[in-house]
Parts: C-alpha cells; sequence; structure tokens
C-alpha cells in the first residue's frame, strides 16, 4: 500500500494506491473511508467489526479499520507528536 498528499492537502485528503496482491481488505481498496481521530482506540473498537486491528502504521500513531453500514471506518489514537 502507498499513501500521499495528505500533507499537501487543504482538506486533509490522503490518497491510497494498493499492489494487485495486497493483504489490506477489498472493502477499504474499493469504497472511500473516512478517519476519526479518537481519545481512545481500543475502546472505540469494542462490540464493532473490526476488519483491520490495531497497527502502528507509524510512531505515535495507533489505527485500526471498523465496517459500519457497509462501509469502512478508520480510527486514529495519535499518542505523541514524533
Amino acid at each position: 500500500m502507498y499513501v500521499s498528499g495528505f500533507g499537501e492537502s487543504p482538506y486533509g485528503v490522503e490518497w491510497m494506491r494498493f499492489d494487485p496482491a495486497s493483504p489490506i481488505p477489498k472493502l477499504i481498496q474499493q469504497v472511500p473511508h473516512i478517519a476519526f481521530e479518537v481519545d481512545d482506540l481500543d475502546g472505540e473498537l469494542k462490540g464493532q467489526e473490526v476488519i483491520v486491528p490495531p497497527n502502528s502504521p507509524s510512531p505515535g500513531v495507533r489505527v485500526a479499520f471498523i465496517v459500519h453500514n457497509g462501509a469502512p471506518i478508520e480510527f486514529l489514537e495519535v499518542t505523541s507528536d514524533e
């Protein structure tokens, strides 16, 4: 997976591109999603259909994806400004 654009976008849009053999769920690859910054990632995931479990794509950031009404939703927990 490759991401770009977030730092340059006045709207905070991040473009995601995927290799053909990407292990990222097809729902995330094919349906645009919205991301929410949350204070407690683990708490937000309780009772949800998690399709990408919590992981850390960069220092001080944890992310996970759920499905809500058939659409992917990303939650981000920022723990530092690194």
